[in-house]
């Protein structure tokens, strides 16, 4: 091989992590259109990058996403792609419990983003959101949660971002002081007939922070239909559980640092969640 001239395949491969790590989550199709290689390229790149696990397919899903091992090729990692990974099992089994979807996500801007969610295990839904899916910060349960329980530095920076997009109504947004400060003394927000969702304004939600060494890293919230159930009444039966749930989340993130302590190999890690 000619000095300095880089191995395809190698670069082709870095290639197709960065833009599904930067994603979240991606289909074989969006994979080869983002590197700009032909399909059955994208195939062998993918299938390289799951036997070596550092990318999953998503259960119930022709999608692929990061897994906990993207971890090992920078020490600074602090991205939450694996947040999804770790949340599953406890997700599903809230929905288990209750019938109605769970979303884990993470802050994206002034937007909020979906890293894990149950939609396709619930019957008692009317949208069916991805991984990958956002929506805004200050009209969400999560979003409210996220402002609330982040740093008092990023919550200023982000009403001053409120403030710049000409939004200046934080009252009516749920997110003035008073009620930010409410939030975290209950340990969860509501939001009811969300406007972003489709059909607009048929879904309210319950939504819990999640830590990682105590700072705030994600959001889980509990969808379910306005009409079916009132705010009072959900909250009454799930609230509880869905803070619980994500603490039972925040415990295995820094269980998982734990082993990695102990152990070193970030498989032992996986199958201390799995």
């Amino acid at each position: 091989m000619e000095r300095g001239v880089p191995i395809r395949s190698v670069s082709r491969s870095l290639a197709v992590l960065q833009v599904i790590n930067a994603a979240g989550s991606m289909s074989l199709m969006e994979i080869a259109r983002a590197v700009k290689v032909p399909y059955a390229t994208a195939a062998r790149l993918v299938l390289t990058l799951l036997h070596e696990g550092m990318i999953e397919k998503e259960p119930g899903r022709k999608n692929y996403r990061p897994t906990m091992l993207v971890q090992s090729l920078a020490s600074g990692y602090n991205d939450h792609s694996h947040l999804g990974a770790v949340a599953r099992q406890h997700i599903v089994d809230l929905t288990n419990k209750h019938g109605w979807p769970v979303a884990v996500s993470t802050r994206f801007g002034m937007n909020m983003i979906v890293r894990e969610c149950t939609h396709t295990l619930s019957p008692y839904t009317l949208s069916t959101y991805y991984p990958g899916f956002v929506y805004p910060l200050l009209q969400s349960a999560a979003g409210l949660v996220h402002l609330a329980f982040s740093s008092e530095r990023e919550r200023d920076l982000s009403l001053l971002d409120l403030t710049a997009s000409g939004d200046h109504d934080r009252t009516a947004l749920g997110a003035s002081e008073a009620a930010l400060e409410d939030i975290r003394a209950k340990g969860y927000a509501t939001r009811g007939r969300n406007r972003f969702t489709v059909p607009e304004g048929k879904n309210s939600a319950i939504a819990a922070p999640i830590f990682h060494q105590g700072r705030l890293c994600g959001t889980l919230a509990l969808i379910f239909l306005a009409s079916a159930t009132r705010m009072d009444k959900a909250v009454e039966l799930c609230a509880q559980d869905v803070v619980d749930t994500a603490r039972a989340v925040s415990q295995d993130l820094d269980r998982l640092d734990a082993n990695a302590g102990r152990r070193g190999p970030f498989e032992e890690n996986i199958r201390a969640v799995g």
